[in-house]
């Protein structure tokens, strides 16, 4: 046998499909981190401004041309006002000019992401230097010292989603990809939640009580990691019911690739690129860090949106699955179609 035989034996024209499916998504993986995260600038970043009715307007146009646009500002009533709408993250930071001195008051929420908070406190220097004003800054959501840079909810949401996509990843290699019934399906949707429900309660306790490291509802912490871990696992189940094997490297495609850089983790939504602040709130991995930055550092508020995000995931997914699962398949299981076998006239049993 020629060395040429021996390598299409070796390498079959699927195997070689797939490996040049891998190398695109390696290099999709290395355009999205480093296009996403390798230059992060403020970019209309949503921002109150407290002054006198005389100069409220020409603060805020002044503001809003600053060069590059870094801010979105407003004008808002009071300091109270601007304080309640930090923390329903309805604004990021503000400014309360003081009528009296030349000392201002700049409010920023590092729970949201330290990053942010120091990239609005460079600005708002620069900005009441040039007015020969200073100003000193007022952290109204701190990051807990333990959260450093505010990451912890990322990474948590992060180790919910890869452990979505493992635990259905492994019940395709070892059953098959494609369930043979819905009976089968079924079973995977229920295995999924149980594995949502321990995965869910594991992270929040380890990153709560255990570490330390975010505050917050623990409860409210665990039932948040179920969803996000069932509503990944889910969409991998019905991807790789429909493309099969392929359904693993689309799923990563999703959630890792696309996913992660783009979920306000390293750095938060308004310092990313607009396409991938544009993709982040719509997918698992952001919808997931911006809840569990509002259970731990913003009374739980502004968490419905992306709540519904998680569980229009979850129930697509539920419903692709069990849909595809009741096209009847048969065939041997290839790490495709999960097997079935049933009674032979011969009394053994026949795959189907």
């Amino acid at each position: 046998m020629t060395f040429v035989d021996e390598v299409k034996n070796a390498v079959t024209p699927r195997a070689a499909l797939l490996v040049i499916g891998v190398l695109g998504l390696q290099l999709l993986f290395i355009a999205s981190y480093v296009g996403a995260l390798h230059k992060p600038k403020p970019t209309d970043v949503a921002f109150g401004v407290v002054a006198p009715q005389q100069m409220s307007q020409q603060l805020v146009s002044q503001l809003d041309g600053l060069p590059g646009g870094p801010l979105d500002p407003r004008t808002v009533g009071s300091e109270a006002e601007a304080r309640e709408q930090i923390m329903n993250r309805d604004i990021d930071g503000a400014l309360i000019v003081s009528p009296q001195g030349r000392t201002d008051t700049l409010l920023v929420a590092s729970g949201g992401g330290t990053v942010l908070s120091s990239a609005l406190e460079r600005i708002l220097t620069q900005v009441e230097a040039g007015q020969q004003r200073t100003v000193r800054t007022v952290d109204v959501a701190p990051a807990s010292p333990d959260d450093f840079d505010g990451l912890s909810s990322f990474y948590l949401v992060v180790g919910w989603c890869v452990g979505g996509y493992l635990c259905a990843s492994i019940l395709a290699i070892s059953a098959g990809t494609k369930p043979a019934n819905r009976q089968r399906a079924l079973i995977r949707t229920a295995v999924m939640a149980v594995y949502a429900v321990a995965g869910g309660i594991g992270g929040a306790v380890i990153i709560g009580p255990i570490l330390g490291a975010l505050p917050g509802s623990v409860w409210g912490l665990a039932g948040l990691g179920a969803l996000v871990v069932f509503s990944v696992g889910m969409i991998t189940l019905a991807l790789e019911a429909l493309t099969g094997i392929v359904g693993i490297g689309l799923a990563v495609l999703i959630i890792v690739i696309a996913g992660n850089p783009s979920a306000g983790g390293a750095f938060p939504l308004p310092m990313l690129p607009d396409f991938w602040r544009a993709i982040g709130p719509a997918l698992p991995p952001g919808a997931g860090t911006w809840v569990a930055r509002s259970i731990a550092y913003f009374r739980g508020n502004a968490v419905t949106g992306p709540l519904l995000v998680l569980s229009a995931w979850a129930v697509a997914g539920t419903a692709l699955t069990l849909l595809l699962s009741m096209r009847r398949r048969g065939g041997r299981d290839d790490g495709r179609t999960e097997a079935t076998s049933s009674p032979s006239p011969s009394g053994g049993s026949t795959a189907v």
